[in-house]
């Protein structure tokens, strides 16, 4: 008797609602690829439970010469940048060199997204992101994979950095042609729409960011305030120590 072969699976359909991807690529060059080992740890960070930080002191040298002093806009290089998440579960910043531009930088955050969101509605939220500089490497400081994520002072777990998935591509060309925004975004057209049950709704903030590079071991990511005053609700420091 002849063996009945299985059946090949069937190919699973995009669903309607997701856009086509048009973004292009950036003339800025991404990150690399992430190593093995890399995915090994991103798989560790994301079975880690979700750190909430508390509010305290700003370290000084985050802060400036005197408590609540803004950064003034004006030295470095206009970016796209943009938090987004389920309120519930980690906050991802994606980079842009323009809203219709292919992200140049995907980090994971173990933040929940509400409530990095609340606390730039209420205050100043610092975000710095050290890692261990190692002088034998020639690694440029975005394309370092994992960071100690500091917020506000406390540290608050790991940053990870990695490359787009889907359903971080359908949230970039969603927001293609918003420049400054906040909001929520519809789920059924992503992957993990599932998730949202869970995790509550997807939530967005996208703004102009000013890069400035300090040297090549120090990077910052100012928000720029859309009523055009000095002030900012966040700034992202990349450190190498």
């Amino acid at each position: 008797m002849a063996v009945q072969q299985p059946p090949p699976p069937v190919a699973v359909p995009p669903s309607p609602n997701r856009p086509p991807i048009s973004l292009q690529p950036s003339h800025r060059r991404g990150p690399s690829k992430p190593a093995k080992l890399l995915r090994r740890f991103r798989s560790v960070f994301r079975s880690l439970p979700i750190i909430t930080p508390a509010a305290c002191k700003m370290p000084v040298s985050l802060q400036g010469s005197r408590p609540g002093d803004g950064h003034v806009h004006g030295s470095g290089t206009r970016m796209t940048g943009t938090l987004f998440g389920y309120r519930k579960a980690r906050v991802n910043l994606a980079i842009q060199e323009n809203p219709r531009c292919l992200p140049i930088l995907i980090l994971e955050l173990a933040i929940p997204t509400g409530k990095l969101l609340q606390d730039m509605g209420t205050g100043l939220v610092r975000i710095a992101l050290e890692c261990e500089k190692n002088p034998s490497e020639k690694t440029k400081i975005m394309q370092e994979p994992i960071w100690t994520l500091y917020c506000n002072g406390r540290k608050s777990g790991y940053a990870v950095r990695r490359e787009p998935t889907d359903d971080d591509l359908c949230v970039m060309q969603l927001l293609h042609a918003v420049s400054m925004g906040a909001g929520v975004l519809p789920s059924d057209s992503m992957v993990s729409a599932a998730d949202a049950a869970v995790d509550g709704e997807l939530a967005y903030l996208r703004a102009h960011f000013e890069r400035v590079v300090g040297s090549r071991d120090s990077e910052t990511y100012h928000m720029m305030s859309p009523e055009g005053n000095n002030g900012t609700e966040l700034s992202i420091f990349f450190v190498r120590i």
